[in-house]
């Protein structure tokens, strides 16, 4: 796993669907995917993003991901 300057692992992914549109980010720090997870959500996209262990987060989950 690789680290950035700050320290925060680069292993966060996401993806997210609306309509017949598909978009992923990957890897990402795990706060900047998360921000962009809950933009991207707030335009009616359905967003999940994936941790380094293979977990799955939906939006409601998204604040475990920003406290930890």
């Amino acid at each position: 796993m690789q680290d950035d300057a700050r320290g925060c692992a680069l292993a966060y992914k996401m993806v997210a669907e609306r309509d017949n549109e598909k978009c992923s980010f990957a890897p990402e720090s795990r706060l900047l995917i998360v921000a962009k997870a809950k933009v991207w959500a707030s335009e009616g996209w359905k967003v999940v993003i994936t941790d380094p262990d293979g977990k799955a987060y939906t939006p409601p989950e998204f604040d475990q991901l920003s406290a930890a």
